[in-house]
Order: C-alpha cells, then sequence, then structure tokens
C-alpha cells in the first residue's frame, strides 16, 4: 500500500473504527460495546490480506486509501475538505452514508469493500485456541469441539520437488464436482488418468471450524473476489473437492422444464433422454442424496417452514447429499461443514469420486496452476503450469492424449482463451443466480450457525414469468458472513443488531438470471475482469422474492426485518401486516443501483456453453470443445442458461454424462 504505508495504514484504522466505533453502554460485561475494530488490529489484519491478492488489487485498494487520505476528500460527499482521519466521529458516518447511496460507481464500490471487510474482520477473526472476544457478546459460540483421531486423509497428491513431467490418458484440470465426476468414472474405468488442482488439499484432520480461516483457505482469492465493479460478491470453491467441500449440500435435481428449455433452445436434446436421467440418477446413488431425508431442521428453516405455510406458499424439502448425524452435537455441527466437513456427514468429491479415482491409480496433483493447454495441429497434447506449495515454485507438464477443463465458470473460459482456443461465445453467458438476504431477530433464540445449512425450500415465487423468478433458502449465518452482509447506516445501529446474533434469522433469495454477463482476461491472463449487472427483468423478480421474505419472516413471528439494502430503515413487526405492505411498496424506489445493496453468488453457470449449434455454442453437446480434437469441458460453465435452482447436482450429471462418451 506504499507510498506512504504508515499514513494509509493509520487512514485504514479511522475508517474501521468509523464503522465499528467504541460505544459507551452499560452494562458492558465483555467489553463489546466499548471495544472499536482499532483492538483486534483490524486495518492490520486487513493490510495483510489485500498485501497477499494480486498487484491490481493492490493498486486500488492503495488509491482508495490514498483519497480517502487527502483533503480532496470532502469533494466526493460536499463535506469539509479534509482527509478521513480529521473528520469528527459524526461527519465520518455521514462520509460513509453518503459514499454508500453515492451516483459515482467506484465511491459505491469504495464503501461497500471497506465496510465488508471491517466487520467481517472485527466479528470473525480468531485463532485456534484464541477465539473472537465478541463472540460471547453477540451469543456465538464459536467451531464446536470434536475429535478428528482416526480420521484418515484419503487422499494422497503428488509433491513435486523439482520440474516434472509426467504422461496420461486423460489430465482433468478441477477437481469439483464436474472434474471429480470424471476422474472417477474414467479411473474406475480402466484409464490412466491424472487429476490437477489449484488450490490446496485439505481433509478432515485440516479442519479448524474457524469461518476467516477457512475462507482465506478454500475460497477463491481468498473469499474477496468481486465483479468489476464491486456490485457483487463472488463465493466460489478453490480447494481440492471444490464447491463441494464448501457448499450447503443442497443436490437438486435439475428442473424437468429447464431441462426442455435447454434442449429446444440450444438444440441439445440429450438433456431430456434416458441417458442424461441416469446420470443423475447415478450421482444422487453415489453421493447418497436423501440419505438423511428424516432429519429434523434448523430453527432458521422451521422459521422459513412457519412463516411459508401460514401465508399458503409452497414449500419442499431440499434432498442433501449428507449422511445422517448420529448425535445431537454432530446434527449442531453440520452448520460449520462449509468451512470443512469435521464429521465426515457431507458426502462431496473427496470421499465419493475422487476417492474412487484413487483407488484405481488416478494421480493428483494439487496447489498446481495450469497456465495452458497445449494444441497441435488441432487436437490436445496435454497442459503446462506450476506448481507451488511448502515455499518452492517448480513447472509441471503433463501429456496427455485427452484432456478436460473443469475449472468452473470463470477459470475455465480464462484457461480456453489462454490456451488460444477461439469462439465468440468463449466467456460471455455468465449467469450467477443474484442473491440477497432478507434478515430478522426472532424473539426466540435461532442460532442460524447450528444444524442443516438449508434443508427447506419455497418456490412459491419462482416461476413469476415461466421459469423465472426467486426461491427462498436458508444460509448458514456464522458472525463474519452476518458482519458483512447486514445493512450499515452507522456503527452503534450495526452493533446493536449484531449484538442479537443469535437471535436472527436469514432467509437468502436466490434469482434465476436471464440477462447474462462476462469472464474477461485481466493481467497474466487470470479471470479477474467479471463484468456483470443486473438487468431490470432480473432486479424486479428479485425484488418481489425480497417482499416475500419480508412476509413470511412477519408470519413467522419474527420482531424486527432488516432488508438488504444500504440506506433501508429496519420493519418493526409491531406495526402489523398492513403496514409492512406500505413499507414493501416503497422498495423500488430506494435505489438499486449497483453497490447500493449487498449482493451475493455462489452458483456461476455458463461462459461455455453447451449446445448443437456451432455458431453459438462453444462446447458441444459431447462435451467436447469445438476446433480443438481431445479437449473436453465438464462442469457449470456448459449450462446454456441458469439452472434456477443449487447447480451442484446438475453439474454432476453433465460431467457424468460426458464421462461416458469418453469411456
Amino acid at each position: 500500500m506504499s507510498p506512504r504505508p504508515d499514513r494509509r495504514l493509520a487512514t485504514l484504522r479511522a475508517v474501521c473504527d468509523a464503522f465499528v466505533p467504541p460505544l459507551d453502554r452499560t452494562p458492558d460485561p465483555h467489553g463489546f460495546w466499548s471495544r472499536a475494530a482499532s483492538d483486534l488490529d483490524v486495518a492490520e489484519r486487513i493490510a495483510g490480506l489485500i498485501a497477499s491478492l494480486d498487484e491490481g488489487t493492490q493498486r486500488e485498494f492503495g488509491q482508495l486509501l490514498g483519497l480517502l487520505g487527502s483533503r480532496a476528500l470532502g469533494m466526493t460527499w460536499r463535506g469539509p475538505m479534509k482527509p478521513f482521519a480529521a473528520l469528527s466521529a459524526a461527519q465520518r458516518e455521514v462520509m460513509l452514508r453518503r459514499w454508500a447511496a453515492s451516483p459515482v460507481p467506484l465511491l459505491r464500490k469504495g464503501y461497500g469493500s471497506l465496510k465488508k471487510l471491517s466487520a467481517s474482520f472485527f466479528y470473525g477473526s480468531a485463532e485456534p485456541g484464541a477465539p473472537n472476544p465478541n463472540w460471547p457478546a453477540i451469543g456465538y459460540p464459536g467451531p464446536p469441539e470434536v475429535s478428528t483421531a482416526g480420521a484418515e486423509r484419503v487422499l494422497a497428491p503428488l509433491r513435486p520437488a523439482s520440474d516434472l513431467t509426467i504422461s496420461c490418458e486423460v489430465v482433468v484440470v478441477g477437481s469439483g464436482a464436474g472434474g471429480g465426476v470424471v476422474a472417477g468414472e474414467l479411473a474406475a474405468a480402466g484409464r490412466d488418468v491424472v487429476v490437477i488442482e489449484k488450490g490446496p488439499y485439505l481433509d478432515r484432520p485440516d479442519f479448524d471450524g474457524l469461518e476467516l480461516a477457512a475462507m482465506e483457505r478454500m475460497y477463491e482469492q481468498k473469499a474477496t473476489l468481486t465483479t468489476h465493479d464491486g456490485a457483487v460478491g463472488v463465493l466460489a470453491g478453490s480447494c481440492v473437492g471444490g464447491g463441494t467441500t464448501i457448499n450447503w449440500a443442497g443436490a437438486f435435481r435439475t428442473p424437468e422444464a429447464i431441462l426442455g428449455e435447454w434442449a429446444e433452445r440450444h438444440d441439445a436434446p440429450h438433456f431430456t433422454g434416458a441417458g442424461f436421467a441416469a446420470s443423475l440418477d447415478a450421482v444422487e446413488r453415489a453421493l447418497s442424496v436423501g440419505a438423511d431425508a428424516a432429519a429434523r431442521h434448523s430453527a432458521q428453516n422451521e422459521a422459513l417452514l412457519r412463516g411459508a405455510r401460514a401465508l399458503g406458499h409452497r414449500t419442499a424439502d431440499i434432498p442433501r447429499n449428507q449422511l445422517p448425524a448420529p448425535t445431537e452435537a454432530a446434527w449442531r455441527r453440520i452448520g460449520f461443514s462449509p468451512f470443512g466437513d469435521r464429521d465426515g456427514l457431507k458426502q462431496g468429491m473427496i470421499p465419493t469420486y475422487l476417492r474412487t479415482a484413487a483407488a484405481h491409480g488416478a494421480r493428483l496433483l494439487a496447489d498446481t496452476t495450469v497456465e495452458r493447454v497445449m494444441i497441435a495441429n488441432g487436437r490436445v497434447t496435454g497442459v503446462e503450469g506450476f506448481y507451488e506449495a511448502d515455499g518452492r515454485r517448480v513447472r509441471v507438464t503433463v501429456e496427455a492424449e485427452r484432456v478436460v477443463v473443469a475449472a468452473g465458470s470463470l477459470h475455465t473460459p480464462a484457461l480456453l482463451l489462454r490456451s488460444g482456443v477461439e469462439h465468440e461465445h468463449l466467456g460471455r453467458n455468465l449467469f450467477i443466480h443474484p442473491t440477497v438476504a432478507v434478515a430478522a431477530r426472532y424473539p426466540e433464540r435461532v442460532e442460524p450457525w447450528h444444524g442443516p445449512m438449508m434443508s427447506v425450500v419455497s418456490d412459491e415465487v419462482a416461476h413469476l414469468d415461466g421459469g423465472y423468478g426467486a426461491k427462498l433458502e436458508t444460509p448458514p449465518a456464522h458472525p463474519a458472513l452476518l458482519g458483512l452482509a447486514l445493512p450499515w447506516r452507522s456503527g452503534a445501529q450495526h452493533k446493536a443488531v449484531m449484538a442479537e446474533a443469535a437471535h436472527l434469522g436469514a432467509f437468502i433469495v436466490l434469482t434465476r438470471d436471464r440477462t447474462g454477463g462476462r469472464v474477461a482476461l485481466g493481467r497474466g491472463g487470470q479471470p479477474v475482469v467479471l463484468h456483470y449487472r443486473l438487468g431490470a427483468y432480473d432486479r424486479a423478480h428479485l425484488l418481489r422474492g425480497v417482499a416475500e421474505a419480508a412476509r413470511v419472516h412477519l408470519a413467522a413471528g419474527a420482531e424486527e426485518i432488516y432488508l438488504p439494502h444500504n440506506a433501508a430503515p429496519s420493519f418493526l413487526a409491531r406495526r402489523g401486516a398492513d403496514a409492512l405492505e406500505d413499507f414493501l411498496s416503497a422498495m423500488p424506489r430506494w435505489g438499486w443501483r449497483p453497490g447500493q445493496f449487498p449482493l451475493f453468488t455462489a452458483h456461476q453457470m455458463g461462459t461455455c456453453r453447451m449446445g448443437g449449434r456451432a455458431a453459438d455454442h462453444p462446447v458441444a453437446p459431447d462435451g467436447q470443445v469445438r476446433g480443438v480434437e481431445g479437449l473436453y469441458v465438464a462442469d457449470a460453465s456448459c449450462f446454456p442458461e441458469s439452472s434456477g435452482v443449487n447447480p451442484m447436482l446438475s453439474i454432476q450429471a453433465i460431467a457424468h454424462h460426458t464421462a461416458q462418451g469418453l469411456k
């Protein structure tokens, strides 16, 4: 963050303390109210995180702090011509609120980045054996104790000490829902398989249940990735097993109506054929989908079920790829499995398809980035990249007859573009299921960190226009995620809401989007430039979902409802249903420009869409990349359009179907 790192760090401390200030409240037995962000070295932690990211991110963050530390800051909010640190506490809060609603996109982006980082580090920072001092005050128990004695490390990745060249029949780039299935299927069929994963290999003995530590180790760009304008936070797995290691275990079959759309609109009849249905059946069996169908719901899911039923809304239980919890303690720990499942209940890629692949001789390279696919005379010859771990970086070349790229909807098109593959639609048609959270405070303890993450879905407004609309589900809500997602109107207001964390329940509004974005190569050929803007059509469906979530909270007995908007006041339930309708009627007028509300995606789809028309689809129905013999894609980037449901099972079915042809 040079030049003048000391001055910029002082500016960052002042900003963090404005978001999380010390307050004079009594009683304060845990020191929560008097504690400021600087008491937990939040600015230093943020600076350390930024320093570990790419040069472009460091440069942009340094420019942001430079502006905040200059007198020119006053021009951005019609305030005094003073740097941020010279403003009074009241002036600092006014300035931040004005940035949150600014007509200038870069100012909204700066506000969003600083607010999310300040809150997540203040509430989430912890080390093994050193819990966050705020947790007792907000009712968070921290990671539950569980013994991993005897828990095996299922896989044994190669750890090259020098430059490495190996050969195989099939190299699979990516080990998540797509790559894991392909590797397991092909290895079991006798093929010589090598799997390459850019993230680390972590297994049950490595999982400590700490939220921020897991995000930094297991999520894409340490969970800091956003779209180019900063409006959408992007949550994606970057570890062995990919998203299946960190996801919420929802295992929806692709809806028949959407498979029909894909088949008809994209000249891909296999989506409605018997073979694809058999692939869905096969992956459900392999992942033990439905094995815990009799498990009880968490309090959050019970609230969604209770409120939706009171309103006469449709609900259904969500099938999950999860084994039954053997004890009450294990059931409670399920809510911590997005940070790695220490109990081994979630049946992701590591204990299923990757275990099968390893048992049949497949080799794994973790911590290995593939820079390009090698192509000669129109066909693949392998891949090149580098392994980086334990302080060393060595070149890796894998020679192969077939290459299956399953690096996800962000990295797969980037790899193909870096490798010289050309197609008009490569990198385009990025769908993300834009998602917001509507939270509420309940009189009883909800403890949104315990129990199954998502087990109930309401699709009452999922079909507002054919197959487009929004679903209501529940997320696991731990302190860092709560802190960054809840609206901030002042330091006191945000602290007061966080003090009730144990009584908060949240519903996510997951929108099936029709308008796609794109992935472009940034410096060094990385997919750091993600262009996505929520269109008017999709925004209308998102707002309808927000309204329904608020109504469900009210019907479920919530006392106060928090809308996902930087400037929105909360709604007190005692005002009644009629007042809520008046409140919601004003919602479209609040302004929903990028960065004015916290928007997230945990599902990235498209960018290498599959279909029968060569001009429109980079990938053919058999999974092969057009124009390159022996090059295949088997991940969510193949989706012709957004799936409308959590996509894990759809990805696995596509990968399974493609693998049958590869056999």
